[in-house]
Parts: structure tokens; C-alpha cells; sequence
């Protein structure tokens, strides 16, 4: 072996361009399976669901154990209130990755924020009101999909139409010889 093959080794690696660091990065790919994709709004947009999901799903696992009105006494509700807090954590990337890109929309951006926004209702809703009964609890941490999928579609809608790129003008177009 050479003795200079360690340095040239070391040359090469430093000199080689680093790979483009991406705030999605860090995402968990089971709360957001695009992260690799780079999109932040996709990301927000598929976390949104995925995260009531896995919530709603702890707090179910709950009233099974506790029953509708035992799932809060004591400690019992512990798991959900981790599980919300956790998934604000988990969700901050992707929502700060979906607010940078949108920037050039207001519209996007404020849409966003609304989603989020009944995101973060929608999971504090998942504890049973007093006296509730079980099929209107049921019905009642459904209605966010509803919700969700409706702004989503519509955050879509104006991602891309603001990603389109402007016709110019007839009178500034070029014209071109028959």
C-alpha cells in the first residue's frame, strides 16, 4: 500500500459535494412516507391523518381497557396525551417544510395554518366529553377525516395552481413566422 493512499482517501471524501440537506431530513417515513421526495406540503398534507390516526387509535386502546368514562381517571389517559404531544414534535418539520414552500402563496399558507390548527383541535377532542355515549363518541372522532381530506384537496388545488407558471399576455407573446 501506498503511504500516501490514507491522505488521498481523506482528499477525496472532503472534496466530494456533500448531499443537500433537507428539513424532512429527520421525519419519521411511518408519519410521512414522501419525506424522501423532498415535498414539504405533501409531507404536512400526509402526516396530518397519519398522526390523528395513531392518536385516536391509542385513545380507542384506552376505553377498551377503561371504558368510555374511565379513560381519563387517574393515569389512563396518559398514553393519548403522550401520544398528542409527540406527535406535535413529529409534526413540526413537516408543518415549518410546508410553510417555507408555500410562502409565495398567502392563500396556501393560510390554509395550511388552518389545517393545522383544526389538527391540533381535532387531537384534543379525542378525550371523551363527560356522560358521552359511545356511539356519539364514535361518529364524533370521525368527523375530522372529513375535514382533513376536504382541506387537503383544497391546499392541492392551490399548490398547484400557484406552481403553474403565468401565460404572458397575448400582446407580449412572440410571434412566429407562418
Amino acid at each position: 500500500m501506498h503511504r500516501y493512499a490514507p491522505l488521498l482517501v481523506i482528499v477525496l471524501v472532503t472534496a466530494l459535494p456533500a448531499a443537500p440537506a433537507s428539513a424532512l431530513d429527520k421525519v419519521d417515513p411511518y408519519i410521512c412516507p414522501t419525506a424522501a421526495h423532498g415535498s414539504g406540503i405533501e409531507c404536512f398534507l400526509e402526516a396530518v391523518p397519519q398522526t390523528y390516526t395513531m392518536c385516536r387509535q391509542i385513545k380507542s386502546i384506552e376505553i377498551i381497557e377503561f371504558g368510555l368514562t374511565g379513560a381519563q381517571e387517574g393515569v389512563h389517559g396518559a398514553k393519548t396525551e403522550y401520544c398528542i404531544d409527540k406527535h406535535k414534535l413529529s409534526i413540526a418539520r413537516p408543518y415549518q417544510a410546508a410553510l417555507r414552500e408555500a410562502a409565495r402563496s398567502k392563500e396556501t399558507a393560510q390554509n395550511l395554518r388552518q389545517l393545522y390548527d383544526v389538527w391540533l383541535e381535532s387531537l384534543a377532542k379525542l378525550v371523551p366529553a363527560p356522560d358521552e355515549a359511545d356511539e356519539g363518541y364514535k361518529q364524533r372522532v370521525v368527523r375530522p377525516y372529513g375535514e382533513f381530506t376536504e382541506r387537503i384537496r383544497a391546499i392541492r388545488a392551490l399548490h398547484e395552481a400557484a406552481a403553474k407558471p403565468v401565460a404572458a399576455p397575448a400582446s407580449k407573446r412572440k410571434k412566429t413566422a407562418p
